[in-house]
């Protein structure tokens, strides 16, 4: 009976973190702030990003997705799609899982879009799912700070850095991604 009331406690606990962060959701001004220091604090992290950035046809970035787990594990973040260094829409990004996890993250995202056709891809899509929708490689720069150009061939690549607090399991896979509707402030 104890577990049972233990896990009731932490589904209560996950669901008001994520409905905290859609009632505390930014405006489109405040997201727009934000992505300019992400990308920012990118190209002082990594080697080439500013490569990567020029090359890419859209950047979708998400400066602050937070996710806590304890079993089951709950993310959310606000960011938007840029296309030629413009904001073209914003979205939201959520995932859900079961397993071994534990901790609260707060961590940056950025994903490129390397081809017209995999932007036009998710631009056309009703929520995206990652690994489902489209698949993403991830960039591992790991110690080295350099983006392998070998996988700046991918059509997608996505980058997790930033990463504040302690997270057991550092994957995009399973991630959704929904268009927002929000008029520029």
């Amino acid at each position: 009976m104890k577990n049972i009331s233990q896990i009731l406690c932490l589904i209560v606990t996950m669901t008001a973190l994520l409905i905290s962060s859609v009632t505390l959701a930014k405006s489109s001004a405040e997201i727009d702030i934000n992505i300019n220091k992400t990308i920012d604090v990118f190209k002082k992290e990594i080697k080439s990003a500013e490569t990567l950035l020029n090359q890419a046809a859209g950047i979708l970035i998400f400066p602050r997705v937070i996710k806590v787990g304890i079993g089951i594990g709950a993310e959310t973040g606000e960011g938007a799609l840029r296309v030629k260094n413009q904001t073209v829409d914003y979205y939201r990004t959520t995932s859900g899982s079961i397993g071994l996890q534990l901790g609260v993250q707060a961590k940056s995202i950025i994903i490129a879009f390397m081809t017209n056709e995999s932007l036009e891809n998710f631009r056309n899509s009703k929520g995206w799912k990652i690994g489902v929708d489209g698949s993403v490689a991830m960039i591992d720069y790991g110690a080295s700070t350099t983006i392998d150009s070998n996988n700046i061939k991918k059509p997608v690549v996505g980058f997790i850095f930033g990463s504040k607090g302690l997270m057991f399991n550092l994957t995009l896979e399973g991630s959704k991604i929904s268009k927002l509707d929000k008029t520029k402030k």
